[in-house]
């Protein structure tokens, strides 16, 4: 039924668009999740709805620099010119912001209007007070204390302690239009209409079936208004449909290909674009209780995993994990746990926790069947799951729709919505400290930030804590790499890939660089179709 929904779904998409509208640099793009993101300038569906209907429409004032790709994806100037830490007050950032900007409804970006926006995620008392909008904020940015206008572009930021990586954190908060709101009444009503401020506006946006996004030619960016004339997004979570639907000419680009297809695909002549990616897949262990609560099973389930045969299974398009980072990255480390599909080893370790061999363990894994940068969950859990039986683990699945997941991530180990389950798969970001802070500092605990297995760790505060006040960066990169191993070696986690962010595409595509990152640039795309 699911499918046939969705060929549905393409086939009414794909008649709305003329040949005449696809000579004119129309990109068709299928993506993973179920459902198209919200429009409201907080999209759900996790980063794939910042990366579709997020940053190309709506702007933070910090930005992500994403026109290369030969290194991961730093900070540029967004919404705002320059920023700095207050000399008197650590704990508060002063922003810079750029004047003559204007929303996709003609009226201009400011001071008030950053206020105002600030509000509608954090004061739950303000008439313009989005629920679903905050929670994915606040969960991402937890730290934000106030905000307050200094003149007409000029704002400043407290948190609620001095964090030296602060800008990092602040690429989240994405400004929407105010009189938009105004006039609409509602945040329903603004969704049928939304502005931002983005090289993309929105032009028609219908759930479960597309979204079709058009060139903003006022953007106040000269040198990035698109060269398309337009996006038309399609949720296509199944694999082999989003293939399907690459080689029929459907689309012209997928996200996450099935990974059996790329060969042939490659033969077709259709483009298979790949990039080192600051994405990992693990599985989130839940450490209020047994068995995870222990450290040496959750080493031990590392040992159990065959990351190499999960590489195999995608089809190339992954490497091994087993950390935060990648063992390409320089703040790596030399964890004294080295995980590699080692039985012996971790039967050694479970025994010593009191599971001796011949003794089961149950594990409940709460599971999508899609998402935003999920990979492939379906196969992948399962392969997972043989691999750990024998050690012991005998691992059951709460199969969910991507956005329960969602929901489950965001309030915690502990919540209803978790169910009772001993962990989580949801791939995640592993970009910077800011995110490790968030994902893994036991303050943020869900529902108070993103550490859904309430993981706690005394040493690794204390190395975040000198992290957050320090000034020099050699100092942040020295604790970086002390934070992650610690991480490593105490496991939160099962780590099992890195994913390489495979897209397919037609030839006719051009100027794509892949950035390594979560998000893209797509203002120097197009469509060749000589």
């Amino acid at each position: 039924m699911q499918k046939t929904l969705i060929v549905s779904a393409l086939a009414a998409a794909t008649l709305a668009l003329s040949p005449l509208a696809n000579a004119q640099g129309t990109l068709r793009i299928g993506m993973t999740a179920a459902d198209v993101p919200t429009t409201t300038g907080m999209p759900n569906n996790g980063f794939e709805g910042m990366r579709f209907l997020g940053y190309p429409v709506f702007e933070p004032l910090v930005a992500w620099e994403l026109s290369k790709g030969d290194k991961p994806a730093g900070l540029r100037p967004g919404l705002a010119t320059s920023w700095k830490q207050d000399a008197k007050d650590p704990s508060t950032w002063v922003f810079a912001l750029r004047k003559d900007v204007k929303f996709h409804d003609g009226t201009p970006f400011n001071a008030d209007v950053f206020v105002w926006n600030m509000e509608r995620y954090m004061n739950d008392k303000s008439k313009q007070f989005e629920p679903p909008a905050a929670g994915l904020m606040r969960a991402r940015n937890p730290y934000i204390k106030s905000y307050k206008k200094i003149d007409d572009y000029t704002v400043s930021v407290t948190t609620i302690r001095p964090l030296s990586y602060f800008p990092m954190l602040m690429v989240y908060p994405l400004m929407a239009s105010q009189v938009g709101w105004e006039k609409a009444g509602s945040w329903a009503e603004f969704a049928k209409a939304p502005a931002g401020t983005g090289g993309f506006k929105i032009a028609r946006w219908t759930p479960r079936q597309s979204a079709e996004l058009e060139k903003n030619t006022g953007y106040w960016d000269k040198t990035r208004i698109p060269k398309l004339d337009k996006i038309v997004l399609l949720p296509i979570p199944e694999a082999n449909t989003r293939t399907a639907a690459l080689r029929s000419g459907q689309v012209d680009w997928v996200e996450a290909p099935a990974p059996d297809a790329i060969p042939s695909l490659k033969q077709a002549g259709f483009t298979i674009s790949t990039n080192s990616y600051p994405h990992y897949w693990p599985w989130f262990l839940n450490t209020t209780k047994a068995p995870f609560n222990d450290m040496r099973v959750r080493q031990a389930i590392n040992y159990c995993v065959d990351r190499e045969a999960v590489v195999k299974l995608v089809g190339g398009m992954a490497e091994p994990s087993t950390g935060y980072f990648s063992k390409k990255n320089p703040n790596y480390g030399v964890p004294a746990q080295q995980y590699k599909y080692d039985p012996a080893k971790a039967k050694q370790l479970l025994t010593a926790a009191g599971y001796p061999e011949g003794k089961r363990i149950p594990v409940k894994v709460m599971i999508s069947t899609s998402g935003s940068g999920q990979m492939q969950p379906l196969p992948m859990n399962e392969l997972v799951q043989q691999q750990v039986a024998s050690c012991g683990f005998d691992v059951s699945f709460e199969v969910v729709e991507w956005g329960l997941v969602l929901n489950a991530w965001r309030n915690g180990a502990p919540s209803k919505e978790s169910r009772g389950v001993d962990g989580l798969n949801i791939s995640s970001p592993s970009m910077d400290i800011a995110t490790m802070a968030r994902y893994l500092l036991s303050g943020n605990g869900g529902p108070n930030g993103a550490n859904w297995g309430h993981f706690k760790s005394e040493a690794y505060d204390r190395i975040l804590q000198r992290i957050e006040t320090t000034s020099d960066a050699g100092e942040l990169a020295r604790g970086t790499t002390q934070a992650h191993q610690l991480i490593v070696d105490e496991a939160p986690y099962l780590f099992v890939v890195h994913d390489l962010n495979p897209v397919a595409f037609t030839k006719k595509v051009k100027g794509f660089v892949q950035a390594q990152s979560w998000f893209q640039d797509y203002s120097k795309v197009y469509i060749d179709n000589k």
